[in-house]
């Protein structure tokens, strides 16, 4: 308009009154998701589903309040989640990632609910399907991808792997069935002899339910009234074997007998996190230890090596799908609440894709460590010393 008003009209190439159009347009647009962002439900309170209670007289609240801000932020965090070990899949598929590897799509409630339910100062350890909490502990999705691709700009410099991942207040990620548990009640003991105020959640699944090691430890820190919170996330299978096969009990929300037990609807992100904040209400008041089981569901086999339909049909995992899938039922409150709209959520869902496929291709680009790197870390404030390599004259060095 004004190169018409100077007379300077003929200046309108093809090219220019597609660039203004393409501003104009922009600018409407903006002017339209900031106004309909005006309109959306600040917050919103909605029914969840009823724990069931172990020697406690009264559980977590039906009802949860979600606010728009933490419903953008669950949904992102789950979906990068989601979107991150499918394209985990892939690279291994393709024979760029090695090794073990266990995905953790289709429990994404599992970890953002524990999230929203403590704080980053408060301390988790977990065993080896570890990726969504190496994330939601505050590790990046390019981190996560360059150590499963074993490159110098891994969270654990491309040494640890899939099942050895930490960040700031979470210790791992680890190998061995159960073992994660009794080093969790050793970080809660330091929580109450330094008086921080700080809890351990100490997870493992169905699996590892049966193990000694942690009878003994519901033992120590029963006595001990540490501040944990024991977390079986039972995903129905240990490996390939039903949970009806493996346990003579399925109820592992009553397995710690004298410790106070929940069993929580692990698909719903709602559920999760109000059962966890009643967990670390119970914790930091000094009642001791209490047991959290929940329900939830892996889609991909167990591991990699696994196609996970052998013991279980693909009518039962898709059943899963379109009836309890955590996104979906998340996606689902917020747009009938008019907490987002659908062009907002899949906005959230590009990026993500956007963030994935950056992060995948610095793990496929990124150098891997080198030798020299192969004894370095192994305590975390010393002087460089020496360490003897694979024969007597191969010398590397360590420093912190």
């Amino acid at each position: 308009r004004v190169l018409e008003l100077t007379g300077c009209a003929n200046l309108l190439t093809p090219k220019l009154t597609l660039f203004i159009f393409g501003l104009q347009h922009y600018a409407a647009s903006m002017v339209a998701s900031s106004r309909s962002y005006a309109d959306f439900t600040p917050e919103a309170t909605f029914d969840i589903k009823k724990v069931d209670l172990h020697r406690l007289e009264e559980g977590p609240p039906l009802t949860a309040t979600l606010t728009r801000e933490e419903g953008l932020k669950y949904y992102r965090t789950m979906q990068t989640i989601r979107r991150m070990e499918l394209k985990a899949d892939q690279l291994y598929k393709q024979k760029i990632i090695r090794g073990f590897c266990h995905l953790y799509d289709g429990q994404e409630a599992c970890a953002v609910g524990i999230e929203g339910g403590i704080t980053l100062s408060d301390h988790l350890i977990t065993a080896y399907r570890a990726h969504g909490y190496t994330l939601t502990r505050g590790g990046t999705v390019r981190e996560i991808m360059a150590e499963l691709t074993g490159r110098r700009g891994g969270i654990a410099k491309g040494k640890g792997g899939s099942m050895h991942m930490y960040t700031k207040n979470f210790y791992g990620g680890n190998g061995i069935v159960g073992a994660q548990v009794p080093l969790g009640a050793g970080v809660a003991l330091a929580c109450k002899y330094l008086g921080n105020d700080q809890l351990c959640v100490s997870l493992y699944g169905d699996g590892a339910a049966n193990q000694g090691q942690i009878f003994e430890t519901y033992n120590m820190s029963s006595l001990w009234k540490l501040p944990i919170i024991f977390i079986c996330e039972n995903n129905q299978y240990g490996m390939g074997t039903s949970v009806e096969r493996s346990s003579a009990s399925t109820e592992y929300y009553k397995r710690g007998d004298y410790i106070p037990g929940l069993r929580v609807d692990g698909m719903d992100v709602l559920c999760v996190r109000e059962a966890t904040k009643f967990a670390a209400d119970h914790c930091r008041s000094g009642k001791g230890p209490i047991l959290m089981e929940l329900q939830t569901y892996r889609y991909h086999g167990h591991s990699m090596s696994d196609p996970g339909v052998s013991y279980r049909t693909r009518e039962e995992i898709q059943e899963v799908r379109s009836k309890s899938d955590p996104i979906s039922m998340l996606k689902d409150r917020m747009l009938s609440n008019n907490m987002a709209s659908i062009e907002e959520l899949k906005e959230i869902d590009i990026a993500v894709r956007k963030e994935i496929e950056d992060a995948a291709q610095f793990a496929t680009t990124d150098p891997e460590p080198p030798l020299d790197d192969l004894c370095s870390h192994i305590f975390a404030n010393d002087q460089p010393f020496e360490v003897r390599g694979a024969t007597p004259w191969t010398k590397l060095t360590s420093t912190s």
